[in-house]
């Protein structure tokens, strides 16, 4: 085994010196593109496609050409590909919000050494943010929930939105700052307890304020929420352009798709820039002096409160920002959608992917989602497809039909993603892409031991 891994190694090595490492991803592209494109409806080959990333990220290539690559890949290749099987827009898309999360969550976690187990709360904060402004909800204050007058107008035109983008992010980390201002002289477990508290606060708020006057509907939900402005003339241009190439027209409601993927990718864009520069800097180093050892750094001078209110407020902002994205996207919020569970699932995202470590925060939320998203649901769908045909299982001869449905693969996420936690911690307790630090703790530790 050990050989083995060894000889994988040694060809890993030779295969990213001089231009191969450009002509294996540049082939890997164009064979992934080429096989999704005839097959759309192929998982494996949409995984190989989505597989060049990390090739991108792991082989040492000029980061002109990382970026060219992944430019090609995500805004000229996966559109096209995305609008003959939708579903694929969706899965980058969903990829792309808990990305953004996982990287908001790292900030208070990975950098600040602070456990959050209620970050939802920020995310609720944008959703319900252009959830009340951009529907019409302003006007049904006094309402009897799940009812509307016909004829109700909105309270905002819809291209408002991208303003709300901004404002979401500013009104979450304002609630991140209240709510550091009274906890963040606690820390350890304590801290831990009061930040699910104040996530489920929220959660309850938004499902009880409907009544005596109705601000968020209640469990039902608001709906309908405005999109961004598509004129039609974009929309016959775009077809123009494009519908050869994807097959046949495409409707408004699949560019919409196409929009928020896109907007998706530019905010996770952004966020990583920030992460990146925020980590290099003066405040980052005091975010790990304090995760480090919050007694040593209140005596080099650290301001302790400051620093960690700023670390919540970072942090927030970023679900803010995607809490509007997603409730213009799904065009509904409800409180469902930001369950206590929900805080842990990006926390998994984290843990996963490494804590700390920016591309390790993206790989997990990747995949956790593609875990969620296309292998346990496609596992769930064969067997559904099995159950209805007369097939039988060999050697045992076991109907499929009489294969009970409590033992589909999707019932089983939480258990799944539980398992792989405790092997992480097991087996490599820094993530998957470890941290630099982390890689250089491991080092010395190493040549200790030795």
């Amino acid at each position: 085994m050990e050989k083995a891994i060894t000889a994988l190694k040694s060809f890993l090595a030779k295969l990213g010196q001089g231009y191969a490492p450009y002509f294996v991803i540049l082939v890997h592209i164009v064979l992934g593109a080429v096989l999704v494109y005839a097959s759309p409806r192929s998982t494996i080959a949409f995984l190989f496609l989505l597989a060049a990333l990390a090739e991108i990220y792991y082989f040492k290539v000029h980061n002109g050409f990382k970026a060219l690559a992944i430019a090609i890949l995500l805004l000229g290749i996966m559109p096209i590909l995305g609008l003959r099987n939708i579903f694929y827009l969706e899965v980058i898309f969903q990829i792309s919000v808990f990305a953004a999360l996982a990287l908001g969550l790292n900030i208070v976690v990975g950098f600040a050494g602070l456990l959050n187990l209620g970050y939802a709360a920020f995310y609720a904060v944008g959703a319900y943010l252009w959830g009340f402004f951009g529907s019409q909800q302003m006007f049904l204050l006094n309402e009897t929930p799940g009812t509307a007058p016909a004829g109700t107008p909105f309270f905002l035109p819809q291209d408002y939105f991208y303003l709300f983008l901004i404002l979401g992010a500013i009104v979450a980390s304002v609630i991140g700052l209240l709510l550091g201002l009274p906890v963040l002289r606690v820390r350890g477990d304590y801290l831990a307890i009061v930040t699910l508290g104040f996530g489920e606060v929220i959660r309850v708020l938004a499902n009880n304020l409907d009544k005596p006057i109705n601000l968020t509907n209640g469990p039902q939900g608001i709906t309908p929420i405005q999109r961004p402005t598509l004129t039609p003339e974009f929309l016959e241009g775009f077809n123009s352009l494009f519908s050869g190439a994807i097959g046949r027209p495409v409707s408004a409601g699949e560019l919409y798709n196409v929009l928020f993927y896109m907007l998706s990718l530019l905010i996770v864009a952004i966020i990583i820039l920030v992460a990146r520069n925020l980590e290099d800097s003066k405040l980052g180093r005091a975010w790990t002096a304090i995760r480090e050892d919050e007694t040593a750094a209140i005596a080099m001078g650290i301001p302790l409160v400051k620093m960690k209110l700023a670390a919540f407020a970072v942090g927030a902002s970023f679900a803010g920002t995607m809490g509007v994205l997603v409730a213009a996207s799904r065009t509904f919020v409800s409180p469902e959608s930001f369950s206590f569970m929900q805080s842990i699932g990006v926390l998994t995202m984290v843990i996963l992917g490494g804590v700390g470590s920016i591309p390790g925060v993206i790989l997990g939320a990747a995949v956790v989602t593609i875990l969620n998203l296309q292998v346990l649901q496609g596992l769930s769908l064969y067997l559904s497809q099995l159950r209805q045909s007369d097939a039988v299982i060999p050697l045992i001869n076991f109907a499929w039909r009489d294969l009970s449905t409590q033992l589909d693969p999707a019932k089983y996420q939480r258990l799944l993603f539980g398992l792989i936690l405790i092997l992480m911690m097991i087996f490599r307790p820094g993530g998957l892409i470890p941290a630099e630090r982390r890689k250089r703790e491991a080092i010395v530790e190493k040549t200790k031991s030795e």
